[in-house]
């Protein structure tokens, strides 16, 4: 990141640190808590059915919270997020709906609309929107109908019921800015954008974490009714014995003057009752739970909350009648430390203000000078969503497998390696906040994700982006044998070790000054490649096979499940991600050996086996069968039996091009920097004249002495023909992950066993991997920007002057570099508006008009035709990278 001096960048620079202070309060509770892998306490590991969205407002979380809009500390002690009601709803608009994996008919999927809208990285200035219908929320509907689909149809979602024609909705803004690290003003603006007056209710919530239920800390923190401040009309004042005293003071603003704000208190414990009988009711139980509220607010009982007004959750409700067409009505909030200042209201509107101005002075910092009106917010709301988008992640291992003291013991199955999940990662013990691939669908952190996101995030904060990909090789996360975890479902899973080439991008985004990360991310990755040798690569061939490497459903099996009859599949990609592993490790040492020359022994380690690696390729088992098909100009997975016979699955994915990322380029400075490193590469090529002019392609210009590349030039060549072929991987939106080619579908015979797949351009028309992705045709962006990334390495290395047909068969030739910035628009055009005022990535079932069509949506992956989003729908996540494209247009810097 650039030099500059903003207000946002001043705050930034004085949180180098997880736990600083402008750091304290954001935006980290999570948009689903329940249906988790935490929350489940099941015999059979059923977590969806363990822990139900229709037992959210009734029980006590063990490991979190949810929210609409959600504010917490650092560790979650205290809570701060909105609810609504309509008038019709059977009750309150708390937390997002969506269907569990086994209910939708492409696997988990939220049925609501909301969008981040803006998010400085220190959160002092945030918005985000929520829209709600008007109707009664058809949430029996949305499950029925979606129940009765298929793998086949498309999911039926909130606006195919009917509820948001004629624009009967609010449009609910949550508006965060901070005074201090310790004074936060929140407004909250409802507009009914419908033809007719509409009632509306706006109950914001404020409670603390239950921590006091499960025998390890029985203090329990208070809510109770204040006195307010000047300017305004009511107060909540909490007592918690980490955070002190807060006061949370509420007022009405603009279109809501005169409304008067009710207070309610509960406590944020289980409805015993309600759930399990009142037989199960026990001396001490709470008369009034966590739903309370909600049975005070919708079902008017009047003694459903404490009357004495105390409690470990309170509400402030706000009852609007009628709100009339285009009319809006907003209310107030501000939390702050009761031992601070008085923060008098009339400063409220100038807090605001401020905080939007230094966001829009910090914004036009990060994003280039002269960058479109258009690309500019794109970028900005893919920040926004990476902002929205971090959770407070808590998981203590152990103490989930072994149980609370006054809680009933889990399942016996939870201990077994047999049938308990992660049992091998009881040292595992998170209390984090971590960047989410996606704040409702994948609200747990994935490791190959967040490198990904990293890669976002360093252009507007890289300490939480160097934070992150180190907090995932620290000592309470990294298995002991060097295995990094993969996610909560099976933190054993394989993954593409991807963290190598994300550390190096963000430390070239940051400038390439912080050497202290560089080290640190060098010697974390020195104890995850043995894993990763030892591992995958059980035959020694240094080519590497087997396991769930990312791409979940892109070859002909299902690459997470045992083969049939002892078979075993050598990948291309695997191969291909430890070529690219090694070829990063040998970049960082390299730079670290500048000051230091112990790494250049290193350095010399990682070439060795990056050429082992290269020569496998060609040229590996007992039969010595390439992954190269010469024929065919393309990459194959090979199953080799038994008996050693080998069969080439004859599919084109992106498998196959993956080979392309494993490229780097030796920079000038290592002639006369590094003598170990030098005279390894001139006794090598001495030696192996043969390989060392396929692998290491000498420079004659530039700041590129020379280019090690996992394949030949031939093959580069060979590979770029279908890479930019409009009929196989080139679409109009970015670079398919199935070839085109494959519309009529590939099909194998292979040990009495029937193999079949097809180009599917949209969602998936399979179960596999629970049925929510697909890499059978759609274009994803992470492997994009890894494909983009090698083509301009290419360029300026051993690619430097030569052009190629772009698109294939145009009759149009460019250099690479120019090659990959077209094929970055491609992707960028995603987000951007077409004639018709739609973005191609707006999902199909999304309403048009300019309500809709503003914002921009950042889904998990994108129709390989029409570009449409699929999958998650908030998926930034990953699909943030498009603003690190819109931000470094020309790819990372020369190092």
């Amino acid at each position: 990141m650039a030099a500059v001096s903003t207000a946002e960048h001043d705050r930034l620079a004085d949180s180098d640190d997880s736990r600083a202070a402008w750091r304290h309060w954001g935006p980290y509770v999570s948009a689903r808590q329940w249906g988790t892998v935490r929350e489940d306490y099941s015999a059979d590991g059923n977590a969806w059915a363990s822990f139900p969205f229709d037992h959210a407002h009734l029980r006590a979380y063990r490991w979190g919270e949810d929210g609409l809009a959600g504010l917490c500390d650092l560790d979650g002690y205290l809570n701060l997020g909105l609810a609504v009601w309509n008038g019709r709803d059977d009750r309150l608009k708390e937390r997002l709906f969506g269907l569990t994996n086994p209910q939708g008919n492409h696997g988990e999927d939220v049925k609501e609309y909301w969008w981040a809208l803006e998010g400085t990285p220190t959160h002092s200035y945030a918005s985000w929107l929520y829209r709600y219908p008007q109707a009664a929320f058809p949430y029996e509907e949305l499950v029925r109908v979606n129940g009765e689909r298929g793998v086949g149809d498309e999911e039926y979602e909130l606006a195919d019921t009917g509820v948001l024609d004629e624009d009967r909705f609010f449009d609910v803004q949550v508006t965060h800015a901070k005074a201090s690290p310790s004074d936060l003003c929140v407004e909250i603006t409802a507009t009914n954008h419908g033809p007719d007056p509409a009632e509306l209710h706006l109950v914001p919530q404020l409670w603390f974490r239950n921590t006091w239920s499960w025998g390890l800390d029985e203090r329990r923190p208070r809510l109770w009714a204040g006195d307010p401040r000047e300017g305004y009309d009511v107060a909540i004042v909490g007592e918690h014995h980490e955070l002190g005293r807060v006061r949370l003071s509420g007022s009405a603003g603009p279109g809501a003057e005169g409304a008067q704000a009710r207070l309610l208190f509960c406590d944020n414990e289980t409805n015993v009752a309600a759930l399990y009988g009142e037989g199960a009711v026990r001396e001490g139980t709470t008369a009034y739970p966590k739903d309370a509220i909600n049975r005070a607010v919708v079902h008017g009982q009047a003694d459903a909350t404490n009357p004495d007004q105390e409690g470990t959750k309170a509400a402030l409700w706000w009852a609007f009648e009628q709100v009339a067409p285009g009319a809006s009505v907003t209310v107030r909030l501000r939390l702050t430390d009761l031992d601070g200042e008085p923060s008098p209201a009339a400063g409220f509107e100038d807090v605001l203000a401020a905080r939007r101005r230094e966001c829009d002075a910090f914004y036009a910092a990060v994003i280039p000078a002269g960058t479109s009106e258009e690309d500019t917010l794109i970028a900005r709301r893919a920040f926004a969503g990476l902002q929205w988008g971090k959770q407070l992640y808590l998981y203590d291992l152990r103490r989930w497998i072994e149980g609370d003291p006054a809680q009933p013991p889990p399942p016996p199955q939870r201990h077994t390696r047999q049938s308990g999940r992660n049992t091998r990662w009881r040292h595992v013990n998170l209390a984090e906040v971590i960047s989410m691939p996606d704040e409702w669908e994948y609200p747990w952190f994935a490791t190959w994700d967040l490198a990904f996101h990293c890669v976002a995030l360093a252009h507007v904060d890289p300490f939480f982006a160097k934070w992150q990909l180190l907090l995932m090789c620290r000592e309470w996360v990294m298995h002991p044998n060097g295995q990094l975890a993969a996610y909560e479902w099976n933190f054993s899973d394989v993954n593409p070790p991807v963290h190598p080439w994300a550390a190096w991008q963000v430390y070239s985004i940051d400038g390439g000054r912080d050497r202290d990360f560089l080290q640190r991310i060098v010697l974390k990755m020195l104890l995850n490649f043995p894993w990763w040798v030892n591992r995958k690569d059980s035959e020694g061939s240094n080519v590497f096979e087997g396991g769930f490497l990312g791409m979940d459903n892109v070859g002909l099996f299902d690459r997470s499940e045992e083969l049939p009859g002892g078979q075993r599949l050598e990948q291309a990609d695997a191969t291909a991600w430890m070529g690219m592993f090694c070829l990063k490790m040998l970049r960082m040492s390299a730079e670290l050996a500048r000051h230091d020359n112990a790494w250049d022994e290193v350095s010399t380690k990682f070439l060795v086996h990056f050429l082992s690696i290269a020569e496998a390729l060609d040229d590996f088992g007992t039969h010595h069968t390439s992954l190269w098909d010469a024929d065919d100009g393309f990459f194959h997975d090979v199953l080799v039996g038994e008996d050693g016979t080998a069969h080439r699955m004859p599919v084109r994915s992106m498998v196959g091009l993956l080979p392309l990322t494993g490229i780097s380029i030796v920079p000038n400075w290592v002639a006369t920097e590094l003598p170990d490193l030098t005279d390894f590469f001139q006794g090598w090529t001495e030696r192996r004249p043969e390989l060392a002019d396929a692998l290491i392609h000498t420079n004659h210009r530039g700041y590129a002495l020379r280019t090690l590349s996992l394949i030949s030039r031939d093959q580069w060549q060979a590979l770029l023909a279908p890479l930019l072929d409009e009929g196989e991987f080139l679409g109009p939106h970015g670079i398919r992950s199935l070839s085109a080619a494959h519309r009529d579908g590939v099909e194998v015979d292979i040990a009495g066993h029937h193999l079949s797949l097809r180009y599917v351009p949209g969602e998936s028309d399979s179960g596999m991997f629970g049925g929510n992705s697909n890499w059978r045709g759609p274009v994803w962006l992470p492997v994009n920007a890894l494909l983009l990334d090698a083509l301009r390495i290419y360029g300026r290395g051993a690619g430097a002057g030569v052009e190629v047909e772009y698109p294939t068969g145009s009759g149009r030739r460019m250099g690479m570099e120019q090659v990959a910035h077209q094929v970055e628009e491609r992707l960028v055009s995603l987000f951007r508006p077409g004639p018709d005022g739609r973005r191609p990535s707006t999902p199909r079932h999304h309403p048009t008009g300019p309500l809709w069509d503003v914002h921009p949506t950042f889904s998990e992956y994108f129709h390989g035709d029409d570009g449409r989003g699929l999958g998650a729908s908030h998926q930034t996540g990953w699909t943030a990278l498009v603003a690190h494209f819109i931000c470094a247009p020309d790819g990372i810097p020369n190092r």
